[in-house]
């Protein structure tokens, strides 16, 4: 099997399993009960909580454990907007972001916030011309990915930020989902950082978003402290843990990893681009771990599934979209067919040449095959 879904789920690490499974094993208590298997727990979750700090470059106090990026998305939307609201009620955002965050920019449209979608230029990277235009006295919150999910774009965050904090009462909040374990991420640029373990070769049903420890904002889910005020719920400490250990395992050798990762992707860019019919969407600001391109003469769900047939998994668009036309393309490139047509190859530092080779072999096949058919 070949696994190119990477940007949807990693793999869970052997290492990532076995330190959950032992957490499970040995830590019973729930971290917030008085009794000796209560403190026990409480003092590993919070060795863990400062490890996790260290490896992001934030304080522990920063630290929010979430079910996912998607419940950090809609926490900090939701829980600016309703705080500040009456600061104003202008949001920012981007046509790049992922559906927890456009879906719950539309949720907020509905209940009275103004939302603009900033412009992005040819390479997807955000106009920042434009996001100065938008930027006004009643904005409170903007949301931009540091890499979008679909075509891997490289935001410049340090640019977005400065423009920001021209204004003190709004806030900078950054999705770094797929960024985090893959390049270097520097939180003092942000407000507020949304992320997911199972991106990072986690377990799934965890996610962390860190807050400035200054800013107080509204509660998604109420019931009582827990591991912090901003979110209810008994801690999850096995996965608390385990993210521990999944940073662990890739914060250090981010370097190392994406000059290995752009081997793999040069050499099946190399190939892409042997196909007439076959349209390149990521640009020079794309992530070496993501590759998008469009099959204009196959449907892209028909492709994937052939691939399938040869045991190579591929993605089309993000695997949370809504199912609509893939806006990030779409803003890139304005042409529907493109859009419509987009493959995404999510690469790992786990996959390897061998089977990249592999993958080329089978596209060729694939594709010939059903071109034919056409």
């Amino acid at each position: 099997m070949i696994y190119f879904d990477n940007s949807a789920t990693t793999m869970v690490d052997d290492n990532v399993v076995e330190t959950y499974n032992k957490v499970c094993k040995n830590y019973p208590g729930n971290s917030n009960s008085l009794h000796k298997l209560g403190i026990k727990s409480k003092q590993l979750e919070e060795y863990a909580t400062d490890n996790i700090a260290k490896y992001l470059g934030v304080k522990p106090n920063e630290v929010i454990y979430t079910s996912g990026a998607s419940e950090s998305n809609n926490t900090v939307l939701k829980g600016v907007a309703f705080r500040y609201r009456n600061r104003g009620n202008h949001i920012i955002t981007s046509r790049l972001e992922h559906s927890s965050i456009i879906e719950t920019c539309k949720y907020l449209e509905k209940n009275g916030f103004i939302i603009d979608y900033v412009n992005v230029n040819k390479d997807g990277t955000v106009d920042l011309d434009h996001l100065k235009s938008l930027m006004n006295d009643k904005t409170i919150l903007v949301s931009i990915a540091m890499v979008d999910s679909e075509l891997g774009i490289i935001q410049d965050i340090k640019s977005i930020s400065k423009i920001v904090r021209e204004y003190p009462k709004c806030y900078f909040h950054v999705d770094a989902t797929q960024a985090i374990g893959k390049i270097k991420v520097d939180f003092n640029d942000m407000d507020f950082m949304s992320m997911s373990m199972h991106k990072i070769f986690g377990m799934k049903g965890i996610g962390l978003l860190i807050k400035k420890e200054n800013i107080v904002i509204d509660n998604l889910i109420h019931g009582g402290k827990s591991s912090t005020v901003y979110r209810s719920g008994t801690p999850a400490l096995p996965l608390i843990v385990s993210s521990m250990k999944a940073l662990e395992l890739v914060i250090p050798n981010i370097e190392n990893n994406y000059k290995y990762v752009e081997e793999l992707n040069k050499r099946i860019i190399s190939c892409l681009k042997g196909y007439d019919r076959v349209h390149i969407n990521s640009t020079d600001k794309s992530i070496f771990y993501i590759i998008n391109f469009s099959t204009l003469d196959i449907k892209p769900e028909t492709f994937i599934h052939a691939m399938e047939e040869e045991d190579i998994y591929l993605g089309t668009k993000s695997a949370c979209s809504t199912g609509d036309l893939s806006n990030s393309i779409y803003a890139i490139y304005k042409d529907k067919d493109i859009a419509s047509h987009s493959i995404r190859i999510s690469l790992s530092y786990k996959n390897t040449m061998e089977e990249v080779d592999t993958f080329i072999k089978a596209f060729d096949k694939v594709y010939n095959k059903l071109m034919f058919k056409n």
